[in-house]
């Protein structure tokens, strides 16, 4: 999994030019939170006290605040007057130089930030901050350079897992309600608080410094665990030793949530991930979670700790979260892994430039740009002044401005501090051009020999087969680096399969999955002459090739689908149940197939549509209901609760879709009839829709 999946977001630094101008005058340091949230209503009944700290006299105070009910505001314990916008609360009396305290009621219904997924019986709540601001759910500062001490209390049903940042103090039952405190003790931006409430079960273990480490899953998922959080200890230990620095909190957590917006979040001491990563042996070798795991960890040091001032400095986070989490991958997989990910970010950083025009240090600079380019500006930077003086620089960077906002020169001021090196040039070429320094990057690349075996057998693309064959087979009997003999594969895919007999033996032998599924993937449509060969990679240990190779063979040989169909009845695969849906599919779509089980094939594909599950799952299920019947309008009632969905990609799916089928007279009779089954939000949302003039 490459990281960049991660979260396609900029960072607002500053968003409220009044609240950064009060940072001179007004110090906030402590909050103490309290929270009871309503999964029904989506709503959070809410009460904070801030410890602040008047330095000098100022007019108005300014919280950020987005649409959010205010009951009451008390300074000093004293009743006081108040104003707020749908943006903004203010405070203009009732304070006094030096130290007060502010407590403020309210509740709130957010908009985003606060998510609110599954069904009453069985459901999660869990926030994003960053890039969606917290002052929905919370009066705070969308400013990432007002840092407080944040502690949690939160109320709710005895039966959930109740998770927020630091350590937890103490569980309190009452009334089948259960009550969780949990207590910070260093400052950190408001953008990094979280809560996640949830159905889950713990697992513990400790770092090598005796860290606490938990670990959630669902009940149902416990089977996973070593599998989804595998490496997470080795992961921990490699890096508080590489960073040089010991992890800067008293506790780290990691849970995943459903239908979560980006891969991971690195909230302080609890970073949430996508519930995509939950995932058994065979999943495993398809997609994990040890590089997400790496990089949101990493931002522990690299963003939580020492934060950014402002956007144009964001690589120091996600620059550094990519390199270090690559530098533990290569603690695990090896050099040659290192170096290839390395290749794939310079070759997207290549194709991207022609487009993509900002350079690390802007504030408009891409996702692309502040991750993968930024790790790639690290790793130079390193070549150049060496790894000793490259982590010294890092070490005192990170302990010098510990709980902090820096920017670039600070970073570089430290480099130039532990070596002889003079930054400007770097800073010129690396930072401050757009354009990526191929020529330095491919120096660096080519000084590993896989990389320059690999570049060579690309050369060969447009060689005859007759004239490579020979060399190719011995690359593939060798210990080559299993990218360069991917490479070969691939190059194979356009080859006629009568002409590949020798290269299929070879692959048949061979027990590396990545190899034999870049084989499936290169060969073109199945035909008897290797009918067999084929057939086997339906035993292979990945969900992907098994997918590939079910709806090949089942396209292929029709005299064979009840055959092939009884052999994968049991598929389930991914989270998003992607075999499962498949078979489903491919049965309702076999004539004579279990005749008797047609409709219970069909109403189970049809329940994944529905409330309850992941939105990739109802979207897949939805694709194949259409694929099976293009006017099957027992979909339309999923395809309208699409609209409020607040992933942005299930949205457009649904739309799409919506509007394309509403060129036709008699689909628009069709959601006329079901609005009044649909709740408010849903109706709404598609009365939009139907609104809308036709295309033309």
């Amino acid at each position: 999994m490459k990281i960049l999946k991660l979260c396609f977001f900029t960072l607002l630094y500053l968003t409220s030019s009044n609240i950064t101008a009060q940072n001179k005058n007004v110090d906030f340091i402590a909050a103490d939170i309290f929270l009871q949230p309503n999964f029904e209503k989506k709503e959070i009944h809410a009460k904070v006290v801030y410890e602040f700290e008047v330095k000098k006299n100022t007019d108005t105070i300014y919280l950020d605040a987005q649409n959010i009910d205010f009951q009451s505001v008390k300074i000093n314990n004293k009743t006081v007057g108040f104003a707020s916008t749908n943006k903004q609360l203010k405070l203009f009396k009732g304070y006094r130089k030096g130290k007060n305290f502010v407590e403020i009621l309210y509740k709130t219904k957010p908009k985003q930030t606060v998510y609110f997924t599954g069904t009453p019986n069985k459901h999660q709540i869990w926030t994003q901050g960053q890039g969606k601001y917290t002052s929905h759910w919370l009066p705070s500062f969308d400013d990432v350079n007002e840092k407080l001490i944040f502690n949690t209390t939160i109320t709710y049903p005895e039966s959930y897992i109740v998770l927020s940042n630091g350590q937890l103090i103490n569980t309190k039952l009452e009334n089948g309600l259960k009550t969780w405190s949990y207590k910070m003790t260093e400052p950190m931006s408001s953008y990094l608080l979280m809560f996640a409430i949830g159905d889950y079960i713990k697992f513990t273990e400790k770092t090598e410094n005796n860290t606490p480490l938990e670990f959630y899953l669902k009940p149902e998922d416990a089977s996973k665990y070593n599998t989804t959080y595998k490496y997470s200890v080795q992961i921990f230990n490699f890096l508080e030793n590489e960073i040089g620095v010991k992890y800067p909190w008293h506790v780290y957590r990691q849970v995943p949530v459903d239908d979560f917006l980006y891969a991971g979040m690195e909230n302080t001491t609890a970073t949430v991930f996508s519930q995509d990563y939950v995932v058994d042996a065979i999943g495993f070798n398809d997609k994990n979670y040890l590089n997400v795991n790496a990089h949101e960890l990493a931002h522990q040091w690299f963003g939580n700790f020492v934060t950014a001032k402002e956007s144009k400095h964001h690589w120091l986070q996600e620059g550094f979260a990519t390199y270090y989490a690559l530098l533990a991958e290569r603690a695990i997989f090896g050099e040659n892994y290192f170096n290839f990910e390395l290749y794939d970010m310079a070759e997207a950083l290549i194709r991207a430039q022609k487009s993509d025009k900002e350079p690390i240090l802007s504030a408009k600079a891409s996702s692309l740009t502040f991750y993968k380019k930024g790790a790639w500006a690290l790793h130079y930077l390193q070549s150049k002044i060496g790894k000793a003086a490259f982590n010294l620089a890092v070490k005192n960077y990170l302990e010098k401005y510990r709980f902090q906002n820096v920017d670039t020169d600070q970073f570089l001021a430290e480099v130039e501090n532990v070596s002889n090196y003079e930054t400007t040039d770097f800073k010129k070429r690396w930072l401050n051009s757009a354009e990526f320094q191929t020529e330095d990057a491919f120096q660096i690349l080519t000084q590993n020999k896989s990389i320059s075996q690999y570049l060579e057998i690309g050369k060969k693309y447009e060689v005859d087969l007759k004239d490579k064959k020979q060399e190719f087979i011995t690359i593939l009997n060798s210990d080559a680096y299993i990218n360069c003999k991917e490479e070969v594969v691939y190059q194979l895919g356009k080859e006629n399969p009568t002409e590949l007999n020798d290269f299929f033996t070879i692959i048949s032998n061979s027990s590396n999955l990545k190899l034999r599924q870049a084989f499936i993937r290169s060969l073109g449509k199945v035909t008897a002459d290797y009918k067999e060969f084929y057939k086997q990679f339906l035993n292979d240990s990945s969900y992907v090739t098994q997918e590939i190779v079910l709806k090949n063979m089942w396209s292929a040989f029709p005299e064979d689908r009840e055959n092939l169909l009884q052999t994968t009845q049991n598929w389930i695969g991914f989270n998003d149940k992607n075999l499962r849906i498949t078979w489903l599919t491919l049965a309702l779509a076999t004539p004579d197939y279990k005749q008797d089980q047609k409709v219970l094939f069909y109403d189970e594909l049809l329940k994944y549509t529905q409330l309850g599950y992941e939105s990739t799952t109802r979207q897949y299920a939805i694709m194949n209901l259409l694929y099976l019947n293009a006017n099957d309008t027992n979909v339309l009632k999923s395809l309208a609760n699409g609209l409020v969905h607040h992933k942005w990609q299930f949205v457009k799916f649904s739309k799409d879709i919506i509007r394309n089928q509403l060129e036709k007279d008699k689909y628009r009779e069709y959601y006329q009839s079901i609005l009044m089954d649909l709740n408010n939000d849903v109706k709404n949302s598609l009365e939009r829709i139907l609104q809308e003039k036709p295309s033309s």
